[in-house]
């Protein structure tokens, strides 16, 4: 049973709190980023895919903790590769990624849990251990997305951190 795709620009986190989650993107402090990637990333292959519900949906349209699980994988290793783009080339466009589509084509739903834990905490700490790389004079670098959307890769990092905590947030691990 596929959910009802999420379209909304999350964008505006980077300015105010999330009612949902409790999040600050404003407020965050990136010395923090790559700590924070990497325990979120134990959290998911520690405390979330282990359980015994892991695959089951609280409700018709909402992932299952393994489909969150999927989806927070593949954004790390998304910003990875779209945080590479902007530390080697200038201003460079992202290519879309449709994340209800890959949720949908690469079947999250039926992956095998204890692969996801592995895979979402080696995708976590690639990503805190290229954070780590940034430089001071790579904060202003920047890259857009398709829809308009500018980032630094300092505004950048603040977006991303956003969704793995939001998404602990959803499975109720936060």
């Amino acid at each position: 049973m596929s959910i009802t795709p999420d379209t909304k620009d999350w964008t505006w986190v980077l300015d105010r709190r999330c009612p949902e989650c409790g999040f600050e993107a404003a407020n965050f402090d990136l010395a923090t980023l790559p700590t924070t990637l990497r325990n979120n990333a134990q959290t998911w292959a520690d405390d979330v895919l282990p359980r015994t519900d892991v695959r089951q949906r609280p409700d018709d349209s909402t992932w299952s903790p393994l489909e969150y699980a999927c989806h927070v994988r593949d954004v790390f290793r998304l910003y990875l590769f779209r945080l590479n783009l902007m530390l080697t080339r200038d201003d460079p466009d992202f290519p879309n990624w449709d994340q209800n589509e890959t949720a949908v084509a690469e079947r999250y739903g039926e992956q095998d849990p204890a692969t996801v834990a592995v895979e979402v905490a080696g995708a976590g700490t690639e990503l805190a251990d290229a954070f780590e790389r940034v430089t001071d004079g790579d904060w202003e670098r920047t890259g857009n997305r398709s829809d308009g959307a500018r980032f630094t890769v300092e505004s950048f990092a603040r977006y991303l951190v956003h969704d793995p905590v939001h998404h602990l947030h959803d499975v109720g691990a936060s």
